[in-house]
């Protein structure tokens, strides 16, 4: 299984979060992570707050929305 840094290298290396990355996060979130980790996770987090990584699941919410409006 991926660690917590290689999937938040490769968001940032692409500008891109799948949803079989985000599950993957879900999954590694659960067990105790040092705090290398964990600081990739929060500057990943930060980086999809402020737009400069797009997330797969935002996009399908945001077309759901689109379409039922």
């Amino acid at each position: 299984m991926a660690k917590i840094c290689d999937i938040v290298q490769t968001a940032m290396m692409t500008g891109y979060l799948s949803l079989d990355a985000e599950d993957q996060l879900r999954n590694l979130l659960r067990s105790k992570n040092n705090p290398e980790e964990l600081n990739a996770f929060t500057r990943l987090q930060l980086a999809a707050a402020s737009g400069e990584i797009r997330q797969e699941s935002r996009e399908q919410i945001w077309q759901h929305e689109a379409k039922s409006a």
